[in-house]
C-alpha cells in the first residue's frame, strides 16, 4: 500500500539555546556542581525549574486551571563575586530554558481540487481529486502542529473541506462548514489555518458542500503523539489508514437532484476500501501493524474484520481505550478506530473484509492482507460477519472503555478528569424524525428541519447582521408542534457542562457528530429515555469521541463540557439526512470577548451573503 504524498513543508522557531539537553545540562548539572566544587562550605544553590502542571481539569466548567511553572533560585553567598556570577548564570539559563519551548511546528500544504475519472466499481465515473489523488492525500500531523493549508478550487461549484474530529480550539472560523465559512468559489482559493491542539488519534477530512462527499475529496488525517509523550503500546512496524465507505455509481450531481426533488437516497451500489474494491496491505510475519479504520461513507454502518487475525483496539477518535481483543468491529458513519494486528498466522494471504450492517442487502468489500513471505493467495469464502444483530453491536459499544491510567495528548492520565462527578447544568433532548414538508422528504431535529442561510452564522454573529438566524430557534426538547423549515441555532453558555440525549424513534440506525468537541458516551438504551435511565450511565470510564451511533428505536446519552467558544455544527453524519435538514448549530457564547476564549476573525476570511462589504479588522 503506497501512501499519498501530502506535499508538506515544516518549520519551527528556534530558542536561544537550540537543544533542550544543553539547557538541562547547564541548569541541573554544571551550575550546581561548579558551585559545590568552588565553595563546598560557603555556597549553596537551591534550584527548582519549571514544574509544569498541565490542565488537569481543563474540561470542567467548575475549575479552570492553567499551566503553572515554579521558578526558585536561592543563593547563599560566601565569596560574593563568584556566587553572584553563578546566580546570574542560573537566571540566564532559566530564561533560555523557558525559551526552549519555542513555538509549535508549522506545516504548509497546497491542495488543488479538480475533477477526474476513476472506475472504483468497474465503470468510469467522475470523481473529485486532491492533487490528482483519489482518495486525497493523507494528512500526517503531530499534536499541536500548526497547519497552513491552501485549497485551490478548480471545480465548477463552490467547495469547502471540513476536518472531522479536529476540535479547532477557539477557532470555529476554520471549521469548514456552511454555518462558519463561506464556500470557496470556483477558480479561487482559501487558506485554512488551524492547530491540532492537544489532540492525538485517527481522523478524516471531507467536503462539506452539496453532495461532493459522494464523489471523493476525502482523506485520512492522523495526529501522532509528540516524541516526549508516551503511548500505551509498542511502536508498530507499519501504519495503514483505511478509508471505508458505501459508494454510488450515480454521480454526486444526480444524487443531489434526487434529494432536492424530495426523495431519500437510494441504496448504495458497493463498498470501497481506499477508493478500491480489493486493495492489498503487506507486512512481515511476526510483526505488529497499526490499522486506522474510518467510515467515510454516506449512510451505512459496516463491520470490519481480518480473516484469521485478532484485533487489539487501542484508540478511538483521540481516546486511548482499554486494549480489548476483537474478532470484528462495527464502525458507524463518521467514526474512526485504531487497532493493532499481529501477523501471527501461517505465511499466506488473508481477506480484509468490510460488510454493511443493518441492511436487507449485505454489501461486501474484500481487500488482502499479504504476508511478505506468503506462499498462497487468499482462498475460501470471504469470512461472514454480523448483519442485523443490534444487541451484539450494543454489547460491543458498551465494551469500549477509557484507559484511565493512560495519557492522551497531554502527560496527565485521562482519568484525572472525573466527568461523572459533575452535575450537568442543562439537559437537551434531540429527537430525529423524517417528516414530509411541502410534499417533499425532509429530516428534522425536534420538529425543525434545518435550511442553510445565505450568510454563515458565524459571520452574522460576529458582524451583528440581523435576519440570518435567531437564538433558540429550536427547542431543547421535542415540541410535537409539527415540522417546519428553519435555520436552527440552540444557545448555550461557555463552560456549561451539558447532558444531551439523542432520541431515535425511527426504525433505522442513526449517527450523530458534533464539531469542535469530543464527548463522553455514557449510555445506550432501548425505547424512550427517562430520568431513570441515568441509573444505567457509565460515569467512571466512558470513552470520549466525536461521533456516536444511536440504535433503532433507542436512545444514546452523552455528556459535553462546553469549553470551546464558537458556532458548532451538530449534525447527522449520514450525509443525505444532513443535507435534508437533520442538523443544527450550538452557539457556545461568552459575553466577555477575550482572545483566551476565542480567536479573532482571520484576516483572509471569505465574505458572502449579507457579510459582503463588511470590514475585517
Amino acid at each position: 500500500m503506497q501512501l499519498g504524498d501530502s506535499h508538506a513543508r515544516s518549520s519551527s522557531t528556534f530558542p536561544l539555546f537550540p537543544f533542550n539537553f544543553l539547557n538541562y545540562l547547564i541548569i541541573f548539572y554544571i551550575i550546581p556542581n561548579t558551585a559545590a566544587f568552588l565553595y563546598p562550605n560557603k555556597y549553596s544553590l537551591t534550584f527548582f525549574y519549571s514544574f509544569h502542571f498541565p490542565h488537569l481539569f481543563n474540561r470542567s466548567n467548575q475549575v479552570r486551571a492553567y499551566p503553572i511553572s515554579l521558578h526558585f533560585i536561592h543563593c547563599k553567598f560566601g565569596e560574593m563575586g563568584r556566587a553572584v556570577l553563578l546566580c546570574l548564570l542560573a537566571v540566564f539559563s532559566f530564561w533560555s530554558f523557558a525559551a526552549v519551548r519555542g513555538e509549535d511546528a508549522y506545516k504548509y500544504y497546497t491542495w488543488t481540487v479538480t475533477y477526474g475519472a476513476a472506475s472504483p466499481l468497474g465503470i468510469s465515473q467522475q470523481v473529485i481529486l486532491i492533487n490528482g489523488q483519489f482518495p486525497g492525500p493523507t494528512l500526517d500531523t503531530v499534536t499541536n502542529d500548526n497547519i497552513i493549508l491552501n485549497v485551490i478550487n478548480k471545480l465548477d461549484q463552490p467547495f469547502l473541506l471540513t476536518w472531522n474530529g479536529i476540535k479547532q480550539r477557539k477557532n470555529s472560523w476554520q471549521d469548514g462548514v456552511l454555518g462558519t465559512n463561506c464556500p470557496i468559489p470556483p477558480k479561487s482559493n482559501y487558506t485554512y489555518k488551524f492547530q491540532t491542539k492537544d489532540q492525538i488519534g485517527s481522523y478524516t477530512y471531507f467536503p462539506s458542500t452539496l453532495m461532493h462527499r459522494a464523489a471523493g475529496g476525502f482523506g485520512a488525517l492522523n495526529v501522532y503523539a509528540r516524541s516526549v509523550i508516551a503511548v500505551p503500546y509498542a511502536r508498530p512496524a507499519g501504519d495503514y489508514s483505511l478509508l471505508i465507505g458505501d459508494w454510488y455509481k450515480t454521480s454526486h450531481r444526480v444524487l443531489q437532484q434526487i434529494l432536492d426533488s424530495g426523495k431519500a437516497l437510494p441504496f448504495p451500489d458497493g463498498i470501497l476500501i481506499n477508493g478500491q474494491g480489493r486493495p492489498s496491505f503487506s507486512g512481515d510475519q511476526g510483526k505488529t501493524y497499526m490499522f486506522r479504520i474510518s467510515n467515510i461513507g454516506l449512510s451505512t454502518s459496516f463491520n470490519f474484520r481480518i480473516q484469521g487475525h485478532k484485533m487489539k483496539l487501542v484508540e478511538v477518535e483521540g481516546s486511548h481505550v482499554l486494549q480489548n481483543i476483537y474478532d470484528s468491529l462495527d464502525i458507524h458513519v463518521g467514526q474512526s478506530v485504531t487497532v493493532l494486528v499481529t501477523l501471527d498466522q501461517a505465511p499466506k494471504d488473508y481477506y480484509i473484509v468490510a460488510s454493511t450492517r443493518f441492511t436487507q442487502t449485505v454489501l461486501t468489500a474484500a481487500g488482502v492482507l499479504h504476508y511478505a513471505n506468503s506462499g498462497a493467495p487468499v482462498s475460501g469464502p470471504v469470512p461472514a460477519g454480523p448483519t442485523n444483530e443490534v444487541g451484539w453491536s450494543v454489547d460491543q459499544a458498551r465494551s469500549y472503555r477509557w484507559n484511565l491510567t493512560s495519557n492522551a495528548a497531554r502527560p496527565n492520565p485521562q482519568g484525572s478528569f472525573h466527568y461523572g462527578t459533575i452535575t450537568p447544568t442543562r439537559t437537551i433532548i434531540l429527537a430525529n424524525t423524517a417528516p414530509i414538508i411541502n410534499g417533499k422528504q425532509r429530516y428534522a431535529v425536534n420538529d425543525v428541519s434545518y435550511v442553510n442561510a445565505d450568510t454563515p452564522l458565524k459571520l452574522a454573529d460576529y458582524f451583528n447582521i440581523p435576519g440570518v438566524f435567531s437564538i433558540n430557534s429550536i427547542q431543547s426538547s421535542p415540541s410535537g408542534n409539527g415540522a417546519s423549515l428553519r435555520t436552527s441555532v440552540l444557545g448555550t453558555n461557555h463552560h456549561d457542562f451539558i447532558e444531551v440525549i439523542f432520541q431515535n424513534n425511527e426504525n433505522a440506525i442513526q449517527s450523530w457528530h458534533l464539531d469542535g468537541y469530543d464527548f463522553w458516551v455514557v449510555g445506550f438504551g432501548d425505547g424512550q429515555w427517562t430520568q431513570a435511565s441515568r441509573k444505567t450511565y457509565n460515569l467512571v470510564d466512558a470513552l470520549t469521541r466525536h461521533t456516536t451511533q444511536v440504535y433503532p428505536l433507542s436512545w444514546t446519552a452523552i455528556l459535553v463540557s462546553l469549553d470551546n467558544q464558537g458556532m458548532w455544527n451538530l449534525r447527522s453524519a449520514m450525509w443525505g439526512r444532513q443535507y435534508l435538514g437533520q442538523q443544527l448549530y450550538l452557539r457556545v457564547y461568552n459575553p466577555t470577548q477575550n482572545l483566551a476564549n476565542e480567536y479573532n476573525i482571520p484576516n483572509n476570511a471569505l465574505l458572502c451573503g449579507k457579510a459582503v462589504g463588511r470590514r475585517i479588522p
